[in-house]
């Protein structure tokens, strides 16, 4: 059964109310400083200021409590190691579910103390995260688990689109939003909330020239297997999976589409350590950088920037600084 955007910003509303005692509703920062470079009034929506870093657990609690009181109590399992897997592990510690986070044999040790703080079992497995993925649906489908997607699920995608649901709370009009993307679940869920608001609102795609899966597939017209580059942005690079809901949404939904190269992600990251004082991981850095190439656009209008996470390496911040 097709889940549309309508359905999807029907679902981001009961998310924003089954979340909103566990997850922070984030503030929504006007920037003098990114006024003054194009002219439109700017806003930066802090989810680096979420618990674990990054809004990835407004999904991973969504739909972990949308699960049965016997799929909870029979335990979740996941594949990430990144903010997938620390998002799902707080989850689990704070609802009291059971669970595994699988992550790639070379995984840093920062990313796996990360998942363990959050209270994650962490367990290793491959050389490749696909490879990873993989193993962990196997494994969940055999211990009878439930398996949660970082993207490729209606309820990860609805508790994403709490993200807007806030957004529209806190500002209106709201006339662009600019998101990086990878998988595509946050634009989703967003996306669709706020034009369910606003049916005008520009929706903003943004993604580094290193990993432009989302964007060569929607011009394609479908799912491309494409490889990516090293970038900085590591939490949008990668593949999409097969059949990935956030596609068609993704099609549907963006009205335009950035792609920027590493040196204007460093320095969107650098201007805005500079003048916020707080730190973006390189996903954010994606969506700041893209604002900044078209930025002369959107003058006059109210333009929201999503800051998605925070977490950034202390290496990745060396080479950014």
């Amino acid at each position: 059964m097709e889940f549309t955007p309508q359905d999807a910003a029907k679902e981001a509303r009961a998310a924003d109310t089954r979340i909103r005692p566990l997850a922070r509703e984030t503030d929504l920062e006007p920037s003098p400083y990114y006024r003054d470079i194009g002219g439109a009034e700017v806003f930066f929506k802090l989810e680096n200021l979420q618990h674990t870093g990054s809004f990835k657990l407004r999904g991973a609690f969504n739909r972990l409590l949308t699960l049965s009181p016997e799929a909870r109590a029979a335990g979740c399992v996941t594949a990430s190691s990144g903010n997938h897997g620390a998002a799902v592990a707080w989850a689990m510690q704070a609802l009291g579910v059971t669970g595994v986070i699988f992550v790639p044999e070379q995984t840093s040790p920062t990313k796996v103390d990360a998942i363990r703080r959050a209270g994650g079992d962490v367990r290793f497995f491959g050389t490749d995260g696909l490879d990873t993925e993989t193993h962990a649906r196997a494994f969940a489908a055999d211990e009878g688990m439930t398996y949660v997607s970082p993207y490729n699920d209606e309820q990860v995608v609805a508790g994403q689109g709490s993200c807007g649901v806030e957004i529209a709370r806190q500002l209106s009009p709201v006339d662009a939003v600019f998101i990086a993307v990878g998988g595509g679940g946050l634009l989703s869920g967003v996306g669709a909330f706020l034009k369910s608001v606003n049916p005008d609102v520009e929706i903003v795609s943004c993604q580094p020239s290193a990993s432009r899966v989302m964007t060569d597939s929607v011009a394609a017209g479908e799912i491309l297997d494409l490889p990516s580059l090293p970038t900085l942005s590591d939490g949008t690079a990668g593949g999409i999976e097969q059949g990935a809901i956030t596609f068609d949404l993704c099609r549907e939904l963006i009205d335009r589409f950035v792609v920027v190269d590493e040196e204007q992600i460093a320095v969107a990251m650098r201007d805005f350590i500079d003048t916020h004082h707080l730190l973006p991981e390189g996903a954010a850095g994606v969506a700041l950088a893209g604002f900044l190439d078209i930025a002369a656009d959107y003058a006059g209008k109210n333009v929201v920037i999503i800051i998605c996470g925070g977490n950034i390496s202390r290496d990745t911040l060396k080479k950014v600084i």
